[in-house]
This record gives C-alpha cells, sequence and structure tokens, in this order.
C-alpha cells in the first residue's frame, strides 16, 4: 500500500474531522464542533507554531493523522518538537501509515530545526508503546498535571 502524507488543506476538513472524532473516542474525550473548529484553526494559522498532517492511502482514503507543535526548551535555548496528537483507523494499525507519518513527522521537524520531538502517552496504551520503543528513546521523565483553579 503506496501512503502519502501531506499537511492538510480546506479540501481534508471532512476526513479530518472524522479522524479527529476517532481518536477522541479513543480516548474516551468528548468531541464538540467547537473543538473541532478550533483545532483545525490553530493548524491553519501562520502565526501559530500548531501543524497537522493526515495520511492517505493511494485511493484518497484518510488512514491517520497528527498533530505537532513547537515548543521552547529554555535549557537548551531552543526550540523542540511536541507531538500532541496520533491517530491511526483501526483497520490500518499494524500496516505501513505509521511508518509514513513518523518519517514525514522527522521530515518537518529537520525543517523547522527541532533536535529531537517528544510526545507522551497513555500508559495502558500499549500497542501504541510498542510502536514508540521501536522509533524513539523512552526518556526518564514522569509526567504530572496541575488544574488552574
Amino acid at each position: 500500500m503506496n501512503i502519502n502524507v501531506s499537511h492538510p488543506t480546506e479540501s481534508d476538513k471532512q476526513d479530518w474531522e472524522q479522524l479527529y472524532r476517532g481518536y477522541a473516542e479513543f480516548y474516551k474525550m468528548p468531541m464538540e464542533q467547537s473543538t473541532l473548529d478550533k483545532v483545525w484553526s490553530w493548524i491553519h494559522n501562520e502565526h501559530k507554531d500548531f501543524f497537522g498532517l493526515i495520511a492517505r492511502d493511494d485511493k484518497g482514503q484518510a488512514l491517520g493523522l497528527m498533530h505537532c507543535r513547537a515548543m521552547a526548551s529554555p535549557l537548551r535555548g531552543a526550540e523542540v518538537g511536541f507531538l500532541d496528537d496520533l491517530f491511526v483507523v483501526p483497520q490500518a494499525r499494524g500496516t505501513d501509515v505509521i511508518d509514513a507519518l513518523y518519517a514525514e513527522l522527522n521530515n518537518f521537524g529537520k525543517q523547522q530545526g527541532w533536535p529531537f520531538i517528544r510526545w507522551i502517552t497513555a500508559d495502558n496504551n500499549y500497542r501504541a508503546r510498542n510502536v514508540y520503543d521501536k522509533l524513539s528513546e523512552k526518556t526518564a521523565w514522569v509526567t504530572y498535571q496541575m488544574p488552574v483553579s
């Protein structure tokens, strides 16, 4: 299967929304149209360092997406990449889709001058973690989250 990965254009919006709804469903997060509209606007805002990728097969079927952004790394005095979202439709998991997405993410990171791209995943996302263990280095960092009240 030949996989094409590109930055989403206006003509990709419906497929992107379907993929992003699938991602939200996987993590059991509610997804409102207002959220979809906001994230879509970030992807297309030239003043925001937030980027999208969409993977399609040679028939044009949307199979996966990624969202990434620039993140300041003060100790390095540099921007690094941060992968926020990754989703591949269930029927395309275990195929070349993930490899194609990560290859394009790597190319994009080089273009941006990022020394690395970091991401987090759910501890129980074992299938994805198996892939990540092959593609990257696990860090020693533990993630915390503080609600702002």
